[in-house]
């Protein structure tokens, strides 16, 4: 039996997770100075979750000279 696509490890990387980890979390709102140490950790403000998406190239036509 094979393996569906979408079951492959590497799969898994490529995909926009939309839930972060609370150390994840931590780590936003620290650069945003939005949590402190000694703030409690239970109780966290709202991450947004920032989409990557990347702009697909146009392909360029190639014109053949043998075919004129």
């Amino acid at each position: 039996m094979t393996i569906d696509k979408s079951l492959k490890i590497r799969a898994g990387m490529i995909r926009n997770r939309n839930v972060l980890t609370r150390a994840e979390r931590l780590e936003r709102l620290r650069a945003t100075e939005r949590w402190k140490e000694g703030d409690p950790v239970l109780g966290l403000p709202k991450v947004r979750v920032q989409k990557v998406t990347l702009k697909k190239k146009k392909k360029v036509k190639k014109q053949d000279e043998e075919s004129k």
